[in-house]
């Protein structure tokens, strides 16, 4: 069993050396990486932006979709009061729009 044992644990180790060494290199993932991105025809991004002004730190919830032709949707909400600003580009050309709180002063 001892001898079955040391050809097995052989060959496994010829297996993996001979998989290590592939010619792909650093450059050719590289190539793969910026072709996958030309390809590319959108993206969505979600995640939380937190800003720091002095003393005060503001965070928000950020949504943001891109599409090919350089055409884009940014979501920006305030955690705190929950108000809202999109910033959008079409072909049309770059809207701001912020959302009239309903809110008495």
């Amino acid at each position: 069993m001892g001898e079955k044992m040391k050809k097995i644990c052989l060959m496994l180790c010829a297996c993996l050396f001979l998989a290590g060494c592939g010619n792909y290199s650093s450059e050719d993932a590289l190539k793969d990486f910026e072709k996958k991105v030309e390809d590319t025809k959108g993206y969505n991004l979600t995640g939380e932006l937190e800003i720091s002004n002095n003393d005060d730190i503001y965070k928000y919830d950020v949504e943001a979709s891109y599409a090919k032709d350089d055409k884009f949707r940014v979501s920006l909400k305030n955690k705190t009061n929950n108000h809202e600003q999109i910033i959008l580009k079409n072909s049309d050309g770059v809207y701001v729009m912020t959302h009239k709180s309903t809110q008495l002063l």
